[in-house]
C-alpha cells in the first residue's frame, strides 16, 4: 500500500485560493492515478479530482470544474490540488488517495482507491 501525506488546508475567505500538496510514499510504480476526495459533516465522501500518472488524464465533477486543478510531479512522488474561487460550499475535510487502476475511467468513485491519507481540512469563510 501507499503511505499518503496531505497538507496545506486551512481557513480562506469567499472566493480565495488554496493548494493541497500530497506526498506519496512506499509504493514502486507511479502508474496509478490518484485522486483527492472531500467530506463535509453528515454527507457522503465525494470525489472533487484525480489524475492518471503522467498527467495526461484528469476528472472533475461539475460541482468542482474550471475551479479545482489536479497536477501531479511524480519525480517528487506528490499530487497538488490547485482550488481557486472557494466557496463556502467547499468546506469538508480533504482526503488524497491512490487508486487500484490505471485508467481515470475507473476512478470516479472512493471504492477504486485503496490508499487514504489523513485528511485535511478546508474551511471557507462567507
Amino acid at each position: 500500500q501507499v503511505q499518503l501525506v496531505e497538507s496545506g488546508g486551512g481557513l480562506v475567505q469567499a472566493g480565495g485560493s488554496l493548494r493541497l500538496s500530497c506526498a506519496a510514499s512506499g509504493r514502486t510504480n507511479n502508474n496509478y492515478v490518484m485522486g483527492w476526495f472531500r467530506q463535509a459533516p453528515r454527507k457522503e465522501r465525494d470525489i472533487v479530482a484525480a489524475v492518471n500518472w503522467d498527467g495526461s488524464a484528469t476528472y472533475y465533477p461539475d460541482s468542482v470544474k474550471g475551479r479545482f486543478t489536479i497536477f501531479r510531479d511524480s519525480a517528487k512522488n506528490t499530487v497538488y490540488l490547485q482550488m481557486n474561487s472557494l466557496q463556502p460550499e467547499d468546506t469538508a475535510v480533504y482526503y488524497c488517495a491512490s487508486s487500484r487502476f490505471a485508467a481515470v475511467a475507473w476512478s470516479r468513485a472512493a471504492a477504486a482507491y485503496d490508499s487514504w491519507g489523513q485528511g485535511t481540512q478546508v474551511t471557507v469563510s462567507s
